[in-house]
């Protein structure tokens, strides 16, 4: 039953995807990062909804008669140097079987948050990007909290098979990055059911942090939650709901999470964390000796051997930078850490653009949880081997698109008469006699 529930959801949305080119981005990120299809134990499991809704998106850009401008700024072209690099280092691969494979993978995110840049236009565009994205993860922050409340906490919580979020820790930190932007729709939600509606998402998010028994969510989730409370207007609020969090947390988890848990000061007696250093320092050897990297899959049993202080412990990179660096070598990790940095600096522009406009408010806001995210990203990726996370990638189409159709286009002319609210767009409700028609570029 899941599987023809599904797969008519899919049906659906594709002559709204050949009306409105948008539409298909949203239903795209919805599959890659929700994974419904996954929900499910017959022939939706493997169909290729994704791959249908794309080139469907594809012929909707084409055909469409609505503006499409592609924004040439630092993060967009910082992005598509790190893009043509990464294709450049696959002809260098030591794993030449294998490379092609897994950078065939990574170009269709790359290709399709390209294409999002593009057909995302508006405010409302962004909007609705943002309802997606958060939840989209927040289902299964929802469904990982309410099972480690009916747990006791005695038991990990995973993500959907087959996906980038099927491990603990990758489930983890996918729900670390979106949490700031969940707690942004709850702050600029005007109707009090979705406000409190969100609350209880952003709540279950953290409690299934915790139940995924991730250590470096621990680290990078403390970060992420000061950088959420510096840059949250309702400190007070978000102040309280932070510290009422950690009795929650002492309530329901058992002994063996705090023993776990408490494992993170010895490092050099964990043969985890051993593992992940000697998995770092062969990163840092590949690259020393291989100027472009090691390409795609460099972190294999064979080229382990190689290279690694200790060849037999074997392990993944376990860390964003070093895997950018093992297979990219220091020209792609010098990439990524521009890319992150415009990424930081467009939502900056976007905060100071619309500080002091009332109607820019949630622009602003969603600019600063997206700012957060990324500071959510860049601390618990670095102990996972995350690199080419979508998630991430969808939040800086997010600051994008956000600059191009708010900071660019400059502010509505229609702004000051009808300042408009911050919520969830309901397609079957009828606009407002005197509602401001929306602008478009």
């Amino acid at each position: 039953m899941r599987d023809y529930l599904v797969f008519a959801m899919v049906m659906a949305t594709l002559p709204y995807i050949l009306k409105r080119p948008a539409a298909g981005v949203m239903a795209y990120v919805w599959l890659s990062l929700m994974n419904p299809h996954r929900l499910t134990y017959g022939f939706a499991y493997d169909f290729p909804f994704a791959a249908l809704v794309a080139g469907t998106t594809l012929v909707s850009l084409m055909l469409s008669k609505q503006p499409k401008r592609f924004p040439l700024q630092s993060t967009t072209v910082v992005l598509m140097m790190f893009i043509f690099w990464i294709t450049f280092t696959c002809f260098f691969g030591l794993q030449p079987k294998l490379v092609w494979g897994e950078w065939n993978t990574v170009i269709k995110t790359m290709f399709m948050v390209l294409v999002s840049m593009a057909a995302l236009n508006t405010e409302r565009d962004a909007r609705d990007f943002a309802w997606v994205i958060g939840l989209s993860l927040g289902f299964w922050g929802v469904k990982g909290g309410v099972f480690t409340l009916l747990s006791g906490g005695g038991d990990h919580v995973y993500g959907p098979p087959d996906s980038f979020i099927a491990d603990n820790n990758d489930l983890a930190l996918a729900l670390l990055t979106v949490l700031p932007l969940l707690w942004g729709l709850h702050m600029q939600a005007t109707r009090r059911w979705v406000r409190l509606a969100m609350l209880a998402v952003c709540i279950l998010t953290v409690v299934s942090v915790v139940g995924s028994y991730s250590r470096g969510a621990l680290l990078g989730g403390g970060v992420m939650l000061t950088m959420l409370w510096l840059k949250s207007r309702k400190k007070l609020t978000t102040g309280l709901i932070v510290l009422l969090l950690i009795p929650l947390v002492y309530t329901v988890m058992p002994d063996q999470w705090f023993a776990r848990m408490s494992t993170i000061d010895s490092y050099n007696k964990d043969a985890s964390a051993l593992g992940r250093i000697n998995a770092w320092h062969f990163a840092v050897n590949v690259a020393t000796h291989h100027v472009l990297g090691g390409g795609f899959k460099v972190f294999s049993p064979e080229i382990f051997y190689l290279y690694a202080p200790n060849p037999l412990d074997f392990h993944v990179a376990h860390s964003i930078y070093f895997q950018a660096l093992g297979e990219q070598g220091p020209v792609g990790l010098l990439l990524f850490l521009v890319l992150m940095w415009c990424t930081w600096r467009c939502g900056g522009r976007i905060i100071r653009y619309c500080k002091g406009r009332p109607e820019l408010k949630w622009a602003g806001d969603l600019a600063a949880m997206a700012q957060v995210s990324v500071v959510g990203y860049a601390v618990g990726g670095a102990f996972l081997s995350l690199t080419y996370f979508d998630l991430y990638y969808y939040i800086i189409v997010l600051l994008v698109v956000l600059e191009k159709c708010v900071v660019k286009a400059g502010p509505s002319p229609y702004a000051a008469m009808a300042p408009r609210t911050y919520e969830a767009h309901d397609p079957h409700q009828a606009p407002a006699a005197d509602a401001a028609p929306e602008r478009r570029p």
